[in-house]
């Protein structure tokens, strides 16, 4: 193709610990993220999902192989957690606004981008309050407008709904892919839930049990611009169960013995309910 991929691993491993208690976490892995795909990535809890969104982060070294991201201009990469990873004791303008004034974008500028993200997400109302005053949603919706305030080159979001309720939940799934699609944004994002994979991904991968390698690739036959309405399109629930059926041995091996039959973990089971 003659173009590079935004994001490229090639034979990426992690370990932790030394010696006998020596874990080897990930890989190896070799993966591509073309510029303006959204990738995600699925597998049994324990395989290195995260670990591999940490290592693109910059937050972990890996033990081998290496990943790059290809930089054109702006910030390398922005990271949404679960937990949402914003700071109670700033308000929602000053949590937007605080990767910018890390760069040191000039404050005027700053609080441009803040309020036009502010009002992207719904939340221009709520610039003056804090954290504890906000939903669960609210408070997610945060992140995502304070990661994409400093217009990332790649977006890494570790399962960012999964503390949600299934409404809540749904909602923003498709505010996500409203708003990725308009920005064109890459995205890798880790989820358990199948069905959240093949609404928002234009590629799923599905990972192993520990150490986590790439056993599998589906591209959802879903045409974008795409909206929510694909979860009762033909095919999706066939192409849910056959990611599942995939999966289904990971999962069963992928909790470290602990559990047996079905793993120990219900997360799996829990996406692919209808």
């Amino acid at each position: 193709m003659g173009i590079s991929p935004k994001l490229r691993a090639v034979a990426l491993t992690r370990t932790f610990g030394r010696g006998a208690s020596r874990l080897a976490a990930l890989g190896p892995v070799d993966l591509d993220v073309a510029t303006g795909e959204f990738v995600c990535l699925v597998g049994p809890s324990g395989c290195g999902k995260s670990t591999l969104l940490r290592i693109a982060a910059g937050l972990l070294r890996p033990s081998g192989g290496e990943l790059a991201i290809r930089t054109d201009v702006g910030h390398p990469a922005a990271m949404i957690f679960q937990d949402y990873g914003i700071y109670d004791w700033k308000t929602v303008r000053t949590n937007v606004r605080f990767g910018l004034d890390v760069q040191r974008v000039p404050r005027k500028e700053a609080d441009e981008r803040a309020g036009h993200w502010l009002a992207r997400m719904g939340l221009a109302d709520f610039a003056g309050a804090y954290p504890s005053a906000l939903s669960g949603g609210m408070r997610q919706r945060v992140a995502i407008a304070r990661a994409l305030a400093v217009e990332p080159e790649i977006l890494l979001m570790d399962e960012p709904f999964a503390a949600l309720d299934a409404q809540l939940r749904t909602i923003l799934q498709d505010e996500l892919l409203a708003l990725t699609q308009a920005t064109r944004t890459t995205t890798l994002f880790i989820t358990h839930s199948l069905e959240e994979a093949l609404v928002l991904g234009d590629r799923v991968l599905v990972m192993s049990a520990r150490p986590g390698r790439i056993i599998a690739e589906r591209r959802p036959p879903f045409a974008r611009p795409r909206t929510g309405e694909v979860r009762s399109a033909p095919g999706f629930t066939a192409l849910k169960d056959e990611l599942w059926e995939l999966l289904r041995d990971e999962v069963d091996s992928g909790d470290g013995g602990g559990g047996g039959g079905r793993g120990g973990s219900t997360a799996p089971h829990e996406a692919v309910a209808p």
